[in-house]
């Protein structure tokens, strides 16, 4: 890209905010929708989510998955526009994973060391490296349609991010069905098939992006 077209882009960027706001709206909606629908069609809430619901671990799963789609939104908004890169932004998505690592620091003190090996094994593994990142697909593939709404200088990133994000809600619909409440099942098993969905959004976001 020469200089008078970046010069050209970034004026017609400040007049398309009301369009671009436009697109996240219409992005986020479409993801929440695509998300939920694949989640009731496929699977649905577990049996006994509202007895689920009265336990710690339970509820903690949706505040990691929760904090990551929140901050992971934060960022993806910031990385739409050339030059809005905000180190604060991307620095909040350390959120979740540290409020992840707190919980395995409860969990490890509070449970009987020969238990560990089957709080993190679980029995739906394989269940939640599937259905994570088919979940997400959807929500990821609207989110880089967004992103083609603004003009990202560092497309992969953008990418990487708009993965997480479509990790974060993916993983937040699966968390309702999921049985297996331990933080160390999440961290062995959620973590993995998020990042399954960022790799996914930097490389597609490679060609998706291009301007």
């Amino acid at each position: 890209m020469d200089t008078r077209h970046l010069i050209r882009t970034l004026t017609l960027d400040g007049r398309k905010a009301v369009p671009m706001a436009r697109a996240w709206i219409l992005a986020l909606g479409g993801a929440l929708v695509i998300a939920a629908l694949l989640f009731f069609a496929a699977i649905g809430p577990r049996p006994d989510f509202a007895l689920a619901a009265e336990t710690w671990r339970f509820l903690y799963k949706f505040a990691v998955t929760l904090a990551l789609f929140a901050t992971g939104l934060w960022a993806l908004v910031a990385l739409a526009r050339p030059g809005m890169r905000s180190r604060q932004r991307l620095a909040a998505l350390l959120l979740a994973p540290c409020l992840l690592v707190a919980a395995i620091l409860v969990e490890v003190a509070a449970i009987p060391t020969d238990q560990l090996g089957s709080r993190l094994i679980g029995s739906n593994a394989m269940l939640c490296m599937t259905f994570i990142p088919l979940i997400g697909i959807g929500p990821l593939a609207a989110f880089l349609l967004a992103l083609r709404h603004g003009a990202p200088d560092a497309p992969s990133l953008a990418g990487a991010v708009a993965g997480l994000v479509a990790g974060g809600l993916a993983a937040t619909f699966y968390a309702a069905h999921c049985n297996d409440d331990s933080p160390l099942f999440v961290a062995a098993w959620y973590l993995p098939a998020i990042l399954l969905l960022a790799a996914l959004g930097a490389v597609s976001a490679r060609f998706v992006l291009r301007w």
